[in-house]
């Protein structure tokens, strides 16, 4: 494979930082790479396989001779600037939500639905974490059972809110074992010491008392598996953990599958670690998932509550699997 002419916008963020490490450790094949941010990063530089590269300021002409771009700088800025790089022969993987559901744009996690990215007209949708990574689990059991309805709670870490988050979480932390009244910048409440049952922060709940990030997991969780039967209600919770989030997924599945039958069908799924023996404290951590690009899987039991049912923890880091790694393997696709 020859090398390529690769751009990563939102290079300065937590998720951009992630997608140049991303790019180092799997060698991708880059030629020349472009680093693109706002105004406000303007004059700053990174490192690229031990070469420094400055960082140039977003605009509509920044794509020309780029094959891949690898977006992660907020909805507003995608919409602004991937129709700009399609246009420009490039090819946009973009991490936001803006083009997620859009019916001209596939929706791609390569462990699950690979055989979209040829559909792409310019634009390629990553996912959003909390959903990569439970239908990277919920894929090779839905191909053996068919699920019909997923029930998850996510408890997910902060570092999904961006650094100001994880500073403002870091300063709540110091101000509460101070005694001190703690001060919230980003979150409308305090997540030190706590759990919020809103994401994103900043959205309203909708009319049907759903998140828009729960709504996500619902739409998002369809159009990937390629099946708008399943039925799928979600609770997100913000935590504070500083990186990974996790999951309790409950499936009902057409076919009755055991739980030693999903272990044995997960151990061999691409993308999937299966860590489950409860009686010696083996279950995934979100500190232990930190830093690693696979999906962990334990605590799978049948439901005592239902004859077709199973309940299982998903955990993975959001900030690779969840977002970084997932793009950088769509590029790779391409």
């Amino acid at each position: 494979m020859s090398g390529k002419t690769v751009a990563v916008v939102g290079a300065t963020g937590l998720v951009g930082t992630r997608m140049i490490q991303v790019l180092e450790q799997r060698n991708f094949p880059v030629k020349t790479i472009k680093f693109l941010a706002s105004e406000r990063s303007k004059g700053k530089t990174l490192k690229f396989h031990g070469e420094t590269v400055p960082v140039e300021v977003l605009g509509k002409d920044s794509f020309k001779g780029v094959e891949v771009a690898l977006f992660s700088a907020g909805s507003g800025t995608s919409k602004t600037f991937s129709p700009c790089a399609a246009a420009d022969g490039c090819v946009a993987v973009d991490n936001s939500s803006a083009w997620r559901m859009d019916p001209n744009v596939p929706l791609v996690v390569p462990e699950v639905n690979a055989h979209d990215i040829a559909k792409h007209h310019g634009i390629i949708a990553n996912p959003n974490c909390s959903t990569i990574q439970m239908v990277v689990v919920l894929k090779p059991l839905h191909d053996a059972a068919t699920i019909e309805r997923v029930v998850v709670a996510t408890y997910q870490a902060v570092s999904g809110a961006g650094i100001k988050a994880l500073d403002d979480m870091m300063n709540q932390v110091k101000d509460d074992l101070a005694g001190r009244e703690p001060s919230c910048q980003v979150f409308p409440y305090p997540i030190a010491f706590n759990c919020i049952p809103q994401i994103p922060q900043s959205d309203a709940f909708t009319d049907n008392g759903y998140t828009s990030e729960e709504m996500k997991m619902t739409n998002e969780t369809q159009k990937i598996m390629g099946d708008p039967s399943i039925r799928v209600t979600a609770t997100t919770v913000r935590v504070p953990v500083h990186t990974g989030h996790s999951e309790v997924v409950n499936i009902e599945t057409k076919k009755k599958l055991t739980a030693d039958q999903a272990r044995a069908i997960l151990s061999k799924a691409p993308g999937v670690v299966v860590q489950d023996d409860p009686a010696h404290q083996i279950y995934p951590l979100a500190r232990d998932a930190a830093g690693k690009g696979e999906t962990f899987v334990g605590r799978i039991r049948e439901d005592i509550s239902h004859p077709r049912g199973l309940a299982m923890w998903i955990v993975s880091d959001n900030l690779l699997k969840g977002a970084a790694l997932n793009a950088v393997q769509i590029a790779e696709l391409l």
